[in-house]
């Protein structure tokens, strides 16, 4: 069993260089949201050349689409979103400094080379979790784009949120190591 390491954003280069494909960590700081609507309403902005809602250099985007909260909740259910839906999108913001992505599932070749050339990692979270995941987060607040309903741009703070280095800034990828292991085994 691998060891869990705790790690206080925002995600610089330095501690990027310092993760690992398999590495457990626990997020604690601010990360953003963003789907598929939000991030092509940023790239169209960036084509257009205005300004992002938020900075992206050094920062992570976790993409979701959380649930209203109860009463008494900070944030409704917030599992991972597909990250395919994404990868149109994803290297632009890498070449901007984004320098992490949470999510679950496969990413493109495009994003895994944006990532190698600028960079980045590619967390995962674990879906089927949302509720537990979302006692890691302390707030929530949407920063843009609220006419997208669970799929605005919102300003989250966690504490020790947990996910795990899928991919890292070398192109190091759990997916197709963890393949080759079970077929060696």
């Amino acid at each position: 069993m691998s060891e869990t390491f705790r790690l206080e954003l925002p995600l610089t280069q330095d501690k990027v260089a310092h993760l690992k494909a398999g590495d457990s960590l626990l997020l604690s700081g601010v990360i953003y949201t963003g789907r598929d609507a939000a991030h092509k309403k940023m790239v169209e902005a960036l084509s257009r050349g205005e300004e992002l809602p938020f900075d992206v250099h050094n920062q992570v985007i976790y993409f979701v689409g959380p649930t209203p909260p109860k009463p008494g909740q900070v944030i409704g259910s917030a599992g991972p979103t597909t990250s395919g839906r994404m990868d149109a999108y994803s290297p632009m913001l890498i070449e901007r400094g984004l320098t992490g992505m949470i999510g679950k599932g496969l990413r493109s070749e495009e994003v895994i080379s944006a990532m190698k050339k600028h960079g980045a990692v590619y967390f995962g979270a674990i879906g089927g979790s949302g509720a537990l995941l979302a006692k890691r987060i302390i707030s929530a607040e949407v920063i843009a784009y609220p006419e997208l309903g669970p799929e605005a741009i919102r300003r989250l703070e966690v504490k020790d949120f947990p996910v795990m280095v899928v991919i890292d800034k070398h192109g190091n990828n759990l997916y197709e190591s963890g393949k080759a292991q079970y077929r060696q085994e």
